[in-house]
């Protein structure tokens, strides 16, 4: 057992991750003692690191606990990477008081990008939420991992790239999904274990290249390919446009009487460059309740 502590670089919304995370009802936290237990899959071994927060959103300072002294350096940098305490969410910040979205910014300061743990995680995550509303897709992906992953003291893990290459198709639609949905994650994922897809080299690539490379998997489009981007990436500039909750938030936003068009959304955000994920982010949070 080891522990370090981080500060972040600037402000950071911790409670509101939780908040996030907790919509997932496999997340393993605490929102009252503001801690979550990560899932972390190193070489083959499963690892539960907690990062528990004691400070306040000006003042943001964090603890994390990990259950290797061995695996140390390689768990501290999935935590670093997936936290993102190095980047500086008051220049974020300054840049949105600038802009159309400025009362939005000023009602939810140092709202953070929330990734996924894994990107293989994420990924079947968006491919199964897609064109489904939250409560379902929540439902659905519990169903799947409760299925088809493990449980280590009370923390879930998906299963492997291997493991669901080999599920059959009426696995997955004996737990209510699609014919078509339970193709796109297991072929998917026997894309991945074949080496025709690589989400590690994937992650180094642009925004651009991914978006290519990504929408030509079959079953896997644009709104997926951008949630991959912005939740297992942490990619700044993601705006999904089709998303419906985007498009709630903004009619709610600016008031309007009707949803905003490509055209609008499209016009508004040239003022978010390069920023688009946390206008994204804060525009989710703003409907959440």
């Amino acid at each position: 057992m080891w522990r370090e502590t981080y500060k972040a670089n600037s402000f950071y919304d911790f409670d509101y991750t939780l908040l996030r995370w907790k919509f997932d009802p496999l997340s393993h936290l605490d929102r009252v003692e503001r801690w979550v237990d990560v899932p972390v899959k190193l070489e083959g071994e499963q690892h539960i690191v907690r990062v528990q927060s004691y400070g306040t959103i000006t003042e943001p300072y964090f603890e994390v606990i990990g259950d290797s002294i061995e695996s140390k350096p390689q768990l501290l940098h999935h935590i670093e990477d997936l936290f993102q305490w190095d980047k500086d969410l008051n220049k974020v910040h300054e840049h949105f008081l600038e802009t159309n979205l400025e009362q939005l910014f000023l009602a939810h300061p140092g709202t953070p990008i929330v990734k996924d743990f894994h990107l293989f995680d994420c990924l079947m995550k968006v491919i199964i939420h897609q064109q489904l509303n939250m409560k379902f897709a929540h439902t659905l992906s519990t169903r799947f991992v409760h299925q088809f992953g493990t449980q280590k003291n009370g923390v879930w893990f998906y299963p492997t790239a291997s493991q669901v290459a080999e599920i059959p198709y009426d696995s997955l639609r004996k737990l209510q999904f699609s014919q078509r949905k339970a193709e796109y994650v297991v072929d998917t994922s026997r894309k991945i274990v074949e080496g025709e897809l690589n989400l590690e080299e994937l992650a180094k690539q642009s925004d651009e290249d991914v978006m290519k490379q990504l929408t030509k998997v079959r079953g896997i489009g644009p709104w997926t390919a951008e949630n991959w981007l912005m939740f297992g990436l942490g990619r700044d500039d993601l705006l999904p446009k089709a998303d419906i909750g985007i498009q709630n938030a903004l009619k709610f936003y600016f008031q309007l009487d009707n949803k905003p068009t490509m055209e609008q959304m499209t016009k508004w955000s040239q003022e978010w460059n390069p920023y688009r994920s946390y206008a994204s982010l804060t525009l989710w949070r703003s409907i959440e309740g």
